[in-house]
């Protein structure tokens, strides 16, 4: 009898495996043996679910990106509402300066009205102060303004210099007094020497001006000089000395003269003289003559005071 090959046997023991047999298992099982295994199908389902968590992380985050906007752009958000506060504070400033424009326009023209065309504002009181030697209808005359006047078109210094051109007066202010007065402020020369001419004594004051032909006051002195007017040394040089007498050595003078600058000399009521020089030391001087008066000589000379002579 022909005898059949025999068929090779299926090893169906559970020992080990050996390296590459392929167990028939289908793909997708996951199992081969006892451990796991990773198939393709597991793997396309894990990147499939990744994707959809990357996407949903980018949603999130750009969510986040919308919901807080990066630096610049806050940065520009704060400009563009920083341009916008401007104009509008710039804009009510314009508007608050237009209506303090119109309101004083308002008072302006109000004052305007009130000054120029209402009759209460006009000249009707002249009020003169100072005024001794002079008379008030003097002041007023040369003042020169008009009852009734309109007080804003009253030119003080115009009406100032009118008054000064008196020749008593020494200095003149006037005023407006609201609502309705004109104050005139006059100060008077006061006479220091008087000085004998062909028409009659002269007053002069402390500045040797000629302002008035007149008997002379109580305790002015006579003033004797070859050109007594405001200017020439000796007349200055004199009234200069006269000025710094002490009282007690003043009231014993009559007479004052000056040949020159350095030539003055005291006259006293007595007839003595006192040789006085140049205005310098003249404190000096005064100490030295009061305490020769009590010394005997018609002639006391302090030129020098440190060295006085009498005789």
């Amino acid at each position: 009898m022909t005898s059949r090959p025999k068929r090779p046997t299926e090893d169906t023991s559970s020992g080990e495996d050996s390296a590459g047999t392929d167990t028939g298992t289908p793909v997708g099982t996951g199992k081969v043996g006892t451990g796991k295994v990773d198939t393709g199908k597991v793997d396309t389902g894990s990147a499939s679910k990744g994707g959809a968590r990357d996407r949903r992380a980018y949603a999130r985050r750009d969510n986040r990106d919308a919901s807080h906007p990066s630096a610049e752009s806050q940065e520009r958000a704060d400009r563009r509402r920083a341009r916008e506060d401007e104009r509008a504070k710039v804009s009510r400033s314009r508007r608050r300066a237009g209506l303090i424009a119109a309101a004083v326009l308002a008072v302006v023209l109000a004052g305007f009205a009130v000054v120029y065309l209402s009759p209460v504002l006009t000249v009707r009181t002249i009020d003169v102060r100072g005024a001794v030697s002079v008379s008030e209808d003097e002041v007023i005359a040369d003042l020169a303004v008009p009852m009734g006047e309109k007080l804003v078109r009253v030119d003080t210094g115009a009406a100032a210099r009118r008054v000064a051109s008196i020749p008593s007066l020494a200095s003149v202010r006037v005023q407006r007094m609201y609502p309705s007065t004109i104050r005139v402020t006059v100060t008077e020369r006061v006479p220091v020497v008087f000085v004998d001419r062909p028409d009659g004594t002269h007053l002069l004051d402390a500045d040797a001006v000629d302002f008035a032909v007149a008997p002379p006051p109580p305790g002015v002195i006579r003033l004797v000089t070859d050109n007594p007017v405001t200017g020439d040394p000796p007349t200055e040089s004199a009234l200069a000395v006269l000025d710094s007498l002490p009282e007690p050595l003043r009231v014993q003078v009559g007479e004052i003269r000056a040949g020159s600058a350095s030539d003055v000399s005291l006259i006293l009521f007595d007839g003595r003289t006192v040789v006085w020089g140049d205005r310098d030391r003249s404190e000096r001087k005064s100490a030295v003559a009061l305490a020769l008066l009590s010394q005997p000589g018609q002639i006391l000379d302090v030129s020098s005071p440190d060295l006085p002579t009498t005789k």
